[in-house]
């Protein structure tokens, strides 16, 4: 007796501006799949107009994502493959299709993502900061606790920072890096792969003086330069850790707290605050 076909799940990128970089093979998936999750449908439907994809569409979005997972397992339940799409970009960054993707494989489906576009890739490559290692943040949430909490534990990150950001946004999200990071090297793109694709490659410290630099239209990508490596001497270190232990800090919590503020080795600090025996406090 043949198994029942099981259905796929395609996650499928679409331009995030230039019709043309669509790729032929998204064209033919979501010509051939049985529906398509489209985050907004009106958006989406100029897209498979233009690419003449009559495949029928279905809303997804971060208001009832939950309750359309059961739709699409139906579909897929049934041998059907089903495609989602973003306004932009590729499926699950920054967007709201990951529930559906984590459900679909406990389930015990396929999912197979095509490649495609993604801002923050171009906006990356033509900064001109470091590509090697990257760590990508996405937009920072609105609570302002949350916020500063996210960007504490990524100032001693040497890594390039990549955030996402909105127009009306922007000015707020600038400060609040820099508050928490100091001065860096920032290459903001704007309207990446459309008519008016602008970069602007300066300082946080500059742009925050200079406002009115940037045009207010559009979706933004922040690359922000990682840390900066700081050598400090033994001296240097051990007067950090007798301070803290001055103040009646341990000398564990003495040690965590240099190792988080300065971006040093543990191992270092560690072994500089076992020479402290006049601050002979268990580990």
């Amino acid at each position: 007796m043949n198994e029942k076909k099981k259905g796929k799940l395609f996650i499928v990128p679409t331009p995030i501006g230039n019709l043309a970089d669509m790729t032929f093979r998204a064209v033919e998936v979501l010509k051939v799949v049985k529906i398509i999750g489209a985050e907004d449908t009106r958006t989406s439907s100029k897209l498979l107009k233009h690419f003449c994809i009559e495949t029928p569409m279905l809303s997804y979005h971060k208001f009832n994502e939950r309750a359309r997972v059961e739709k699409f397992l139906n579909y897929l339940k049934n041998g059907e493959d089903v495609a989602i799409i973003s306004d932009a970009g590729t499926p699950g960054i920054s967007d709201p299709a990951s529930i559906l993707i984590s459900e679909v494989l406990e389930a015990g489906f396929q999912v197979e993502t095509l490649s495609g576009a993604t801002a923050f890739v171009p906006a990356l490559v033509s900064s001109g900061l470091n590509c090697e290692r990257f760590y990508f943040v996405g937009f920072l949430p609105d609570k302002e606790k949350e916020k500063q909490d996210i960007l504490q534990e990524l100032k001693t990150i040497r890594s390039t920072i990549i955030f996402y950001e909105s127009p009306h946004r922007i000015h707020k999200c600038l400060n609040s890096i820099y508050n928490i990071f100091g001065d860096r090297k920032i290459v903001i793109g704007r309207e990446l792969s459309k008519l008016h694709e602008t970069y602007y490659r300066t300082t946080l410290e500059k742009i925050l003086a200079e406002p009115e630099m940037i045009t207010l239209k559009g979706e933004f990508v922040l690359v922000v330069e990682g840390a900066t490596a700081k050598e400090f001497t033994d001296a240097e270190i051990i007067e950090f850790l007798t301070a803290d232990l001055q103040q009646g800090i341990s000398k564990k919590n003495a040690v965590k707290n240099i190792v988080e503020t300065y971006g040093l080795p543990k191992n270092r600090v560690y072994e500089l605050a076992l020479k402290l025996k006049s601050f002979d406090v268990k580990f």
